[in-house]
């Protein structure tokens, strides 16, 4: 029993870092003519999604990635194909296709114009990605969504890495540098081996960093308020937070959580 107990106490005392970059989907024909796409139209990227997506994939090339998890609609699958393509870190990975990392479905509205949403929205006294049209996804359950990929994520990423990188927490985390829209594509994560790349789509991604700071408590970066946060990323916008787990028993449970920049996309800029 004695020895048990200190086992248990030397685990309490491992942790594992890891990185995570959250990547909206390049640009659609629909994006361009201002439609709105949700789940029911599965449009492939527009010659200059495609032109983003190499874009974000060399902005990207030399940052160090251990697993990649994206959306099964065509518009984030070929994103990641394509930054995976210049990574020699992701040649020898799976990409893992999840449908919970799928766009918010917007019903009824889905194929019409977003201003038009945007409009019953406000009649409705409702942000846009807080409205739910008739048909569609309500805020919560697009959470519940995020909240299940964000377990699943953490007890593979556990299974995986804890055994090798698993290491003593003597005090607590320090955070990694933070930075402003523009910096470096490894900022955050340089000397951080274990990495996770997730490509998915912008209202998704609206709802997981509400999800990130309200309930998990994630911190804003410096400079930048909640409204910014919780704005829409554009087109291959970049999203990075770095994560720390602990073992108990046999799971992994989440420890800390704190952003290093969001909705970055200086790389389509260059």
């Amino acid at each position: 029993m004695r020895y048990s107990s200190v086992v248990n106490l030397q685990q309490s005392m491992k942790a594992l870092t890891f990185g995570l970059t959250l990547v909206r989907h390049g640009e659609t024909q629909y994006n361009k003519e201002g439609l709105l796409q949700g789940q029911l139209i599965d449009a492939p990227l527009s010659e200059s999604g495609l032109q983003q997506a190499e874009a974000a994939g060399c902005y990207l090339k030399h940052v160090l990635f251990s697993n990649v998890f994206v959306s099964d609609m065509l518009r984030a699958r070929q994103t990641a194909e394509t930054i995976m393509k210049h990574n020699t870190s992701c040649l020898g990975l799976q990409a893992v296709w999840d449908p919970l990392l799928k766009e918010k479905s917007f019903g009824t509205a889905e194929g019409g114009r977003v201003q038009d949403l945007r409009e019953m929205a406000k009649a409705a006294g409702q942000t846009f990605l807080d409205f739910t049209p008739p048909e569609g996804e309500t805020q919560e359950q697009v959470k519940e969504r995020v909240k299940e990929f964000v377990e699943k994520m953490l007890q593979k990423i556990g299974a995986e890495h804890w055994q090798d990188r698993g290491v003593e927490e003597t005090s607590p985390p320090v955070p990694a540098e933070t930075s402003p829209v523009e910096g470096t594509a490894d900022d955050g994560v340089r000397g951080v081996p274990v990495h996770a790349l997730v490509v998915t789509h912008g209202a998704l991604m609206c709802v997981a960093l509400r999800f990130f700071v309200d309930e998990l408590h994630c911190s804003v970066p410096p400079g930048s308020s909640k409204e910014h946060v919780f704005s829409l990323s554009p087109n291959t916008g970049l999203c990075r937070f770095i994560i720390t787990v602990r073992k108990e028993e046999h799971t992994f449970k989440l420890s800390g959580i704190h952003c290093v920049f969001v909705h970055r996309g200086d790389h389509v800029q260059q």
